[in-house]
């Protein structure tokens, strides 16, 4: 699994796209991944490819990745924290007490902070993962660059 990611990502580098093409690709997609609409991510990757033509259609993909079935739970109870000191701490904190009588009504109660939170969550994510892609881009294509201007000067000779 790992091994196909990375050379996925690879792929993805090599690509001629710009490193901010890039970056935004992921940025975007890991928006998308921490927003809870469960089982739509896919249709919203499909969407943000249509409608972002700047970005990158693979690293928006990529940046879904982040809503792994590990990683669910802490971004779930982070968003759902946020959404809920935003709104005043007007509902409960989450506990095991609350998953134990949860019923559909309960469930859609909770969605509100837990939406709002994702948002906020997802922004500051998305701004931090456009910076880390935007620099292992640039770093990526320079390296390249060097490359080829190394190969260039031994094929004059």
């Amino acid at each position: 699994m790992r091994y196909k990611f990375k050379r996925i990502a690879v792929r993805l580098l090599k690509l001629n796209n710009s490193p901010q093409e890039i970056a935004l690709g992921v940025a975007i997609g890991v928006f998308i991944g921490i927003l809870p609409v469960y089982g739509l991510h896919t249709v919203l990757v499909i969407l943000a490819a249509i409608l972002v033509r700047s970005a990158n259609k693979i690293a928006i993909f990529l940046g879904t990745s982040i809503s792994l079935p590990p990683t669910i739970p802490p971004i779930t109870w982070a968003g759902y924290e946020i959404g809920r000191h935003i709104l005043n701490g007007e509902f409960e904190p989450l506990s095991w007490s609350v998953f134990k009588h949860m019923t559909l009504q309960k469930i859609l109660r909770y969605y509100q902070p837990l939406f709002l939170g994702s948002l906020v969550l997802g922004l500051i994510c998305a701004a931090i993962f456009y910076l880390l892609a935007l620099y292992m881009a640039n770093k990526f294509s320079l390296r390249r660059k060097r490359g080829r201007k190394a190969y260039c000067k031994y094929q004059k000779v």
